[in-house]
């Protein structure tokens, strides 16, 4: 007997112990879970509070006015809107096709003992650092522009606003495509999962009705996979908007509105990583925290819309969402 009862509190002791454990265990995890978010609103709530002289001095002004001058008191986010907007929707649309070219060509063209070496290659690019590409930009890209793309575009383009002007480098143009170049990756690599993950039969049912293989990619694949390049595309873009070294580098860095491609312009990052160090005034480092907050707004935004776009959005059923299971009703067995 007393042998049973030792037996018995043993047991209790030990079913105790790992209940605890468990307890603990789904705290832990309830902790890493709300951690992120409780960041994010942490982090939004201590800009906001550090941007409040510029909103109220200047309001919804500061969105649209276009003067930048920190020795005279007077900011103005328009220049970077601006510039962001222009570099993100160039680089996008160059993304999109660069990128869909590439993922069709290594699905549907490619042989096999050179698709796995491009795809490798593909996914170093992804891995290479911003600055990298900066410097590359500055020693390579630009030169290259000067010589060759910008005297084709003005002698063919050139009556259109677009690439009008003097070039020197470092310009809206440079910019757009150092942005290309880090969003291609995130392009190719998704693309190229959405058209494997299409059934076959499609094409082989477009291939029997005697169609080309342009025909075959035109019914058989894109139609199933537009929504979502469009959201990986934006999900890139995401990306690309705040990255603020390599286009720092290269995107001239002067907050004017231009038409240009041709001429220096400037982002919501760039202006973030020149100038928050070297802010002269309380007043000026409550600019730059409210761009900063109005660039993470936006990186938000893009990313939702893209996980959107890929994802869909389901229907909340508040079933699975307490526990529980839908009752064979005589109705819904009907």
């Amino acid at each position: 007997m007393p042998n049973l009862k030792k037996q018995h509190s043993y047991d209790c002791m030990r079913k105790l112990k790992q209940q605890l454990q468990d307890y603990f265990f789904v705290i832990l995890v309830y902790l890493c879970a709300f951690s992120l978010p409780f960041l994010l609103v942490f982090a939004a709530q201590k800009l906001f509070i550090n941007c409040l002289p510029t909103v109220t001095k200047f309001g919804l002004y500061f969105l649209f006015n276009h003067d930048w001058n920190p020795v005279s008191g007077y900011f103005g986010a328009l220049p970077f809107l601006y510039g962001t907007a222009m570099s993100a929707g160039f680089s996008l649309i160059l993304a999109s096709f660069l990128g869909l070219g590439t993922a069709l060509f290594l699905t549907e063209f490619s042989p096999q003992w050179i698709q796995k070496p491009l795809i490798m290659l593909i996914q170093i690019m992804s891995a290479v650092p911003s600055v990298i590409w900066g410097l590359w930009a500055i020693f390579e890209l630009i030169p290259l522009l000067q010589k060759f793309i910008v005297p084709f575009l003005k002698r063919n383009l050139g009556f259109l606003p677009l690439f009008q002007g003097d070039f020197y480098g470092v310009s809206m143009l440079s910019g757009c495509l150092i942005i290309t170049i880090m969003i291609l990756p995130i392009m190719i690599s998704m693309a190229i999962e959405m058209i494997k993950s299409i059934s076959p039969v499609y094409k082989e049912a477009v291939f029997a009705l005697g169609s080309t293989q342009w025909e075959s990619i035109r019914i058989g694949i894109l139609p199933f996979i537009k929504r979502g390049l469009l959201g990986a595309a934006i999900l890139g873009l995401g990306r690309a908007i705040g990255e603020a070294m390599a286009v720092t580098m290269v995107i001239g860095n002067k907050p004017e509105i231009s038409l240009s491609l041709f001429s220096p312009a400037y982002t919501l990052s760039s202006v973030l990583a020149n100038e928050f160090a070297e802010s002269i005034s309380k007043l000026h480092l409550s600019a730059l925290y409210e761009i900063a907050l109005i660039l993470g707004a936006i990186t938000i935004v893009v990313n939702i819309l893209a996980q959107i776009l890929i994802h869909g959005i389901e229907p909340l059923d508040l079933t699975k969402l307490l526990g529980k299971e839908r009752m064979n009703t005589p109705s819904s067995l009907s």
